[in-house]
């Protein structure tokens, strides 16, 4: 089985390192991995070529402004489809994932489901051992669209909300998630790793990419819909995720501001109560 690798780097390549590390242990496939760099500093974009030669079945593109994830995504799937023209089953996600050594085992044991959905979502597990698919079984409450639309109202709001929703997290998280162990299809899988098979290709060239970054989710399964697919949620599939390893970068102010563009756009296609 041919599989294809492209995950997205920006100034935390140790992650990379350990990714590109975990996939090379699945030795029973033929396994092409990309790296996308989105204008990272210059010590690390040495890392990443330290990488490339440490491991020669990596491919490093190296952007030369950053282009956010999912349109740094479209450049390595872009890529790979055009040097393995054959290759049907591309793993795109964030660099801070660790892989099982079966996880290319595990893919295949589940090919069947890649004739009727276009998008595998794995379960998901953080180092503590939280699970973070499903992420969205069936779709977003109007009442959390009303906190949102407050949230991004302001700065200061964001941070009062923030704050109640740390303190109140165990009665107002979403808990979609604990149907962890349920394969179904669902509304939306968690953005760090999604598989895109024979049937997203068939569709698609790219992922729909309108922001710099945040509500990837959302774009994906509207990407979908508009050609009545669906994401699955399998399981048997699992990664490793160390999750924020590019957010905890970004200053909180500027990760606000990022998330409220999003929002907007969001706004078109579901409308709120201030847009």
């Amino acid at each position: 089985m041919e599989i294809g690798f492209v995950f997205t780097n920006y100034n935390n390549s140790h992650y990379t390192r350990q990714a590109v590390h975990s996939i090379l242990l699945n030795n029973d496939s033929h396994l092409y991995i990309v790296i996308v760099d989105n204008k990272s500093k210059a010590e690390d974009v040495d890392k990443l070529k330290e990488i490339k030669k440490d491991y020669p079945a990596v491919h490093l593109i190296l952007n030369e402004d950053n282009v956010g994830y999912f349109k740094g995504l479209n450049v390595g799937i872009a890529y790979l489809r055009n040097q393995y023209r054959n290759l049907e089953y591309i793993v795109i996600g964030n660099n801070d994932l660790v892989f099982p050594p079966d996880f290319s085992q595990a893919v295949q044991n589940k090919l069947p489901l890649f004739e009727a959905y276009p998008v595998i979502s794995p379960d998901l597990i953080t180092l503590d051992g939280e699970h973070q698919n499903p992420h969205v079984l069936h779709g977003i409450s109007r009442t959390r669209e009303f906190i949102w639309d407050i949230y991004f109202s302001s700065y200061a709001m964001s941070v009062m909300i923030g704050w109640l929703a740390m303190i109140t997290r165990k009665f107002t998280r979403r808990k979609d998630f604990t149907q962890h162990e349920t394969a179904q299809p669902i509304y939306q899988g968690y953005g760090a790793c999604y598989l895109l098979g024979p049937l997203f290709f068939k569709h698609f060239d790219s992922l729909w990419a309108p922001t710099f970054l945040m509500g990837e989710e959302f774009f994906l399964t509207k990407q979908l819909e508009e050609k009545n697919l669906r994401i699955f949620y399998e399981p048997s599939i699992k990664v490793n995720h160390h999750d924020h390893a590019t957010m905890d970068k970004l200053p909180g102010r500027k990760l606000w501001e990022i998330t409220r563009d999003y929002h907007k756009i969001y706004r078109k296609y579901v409308r709120g109560v201030f847009y």
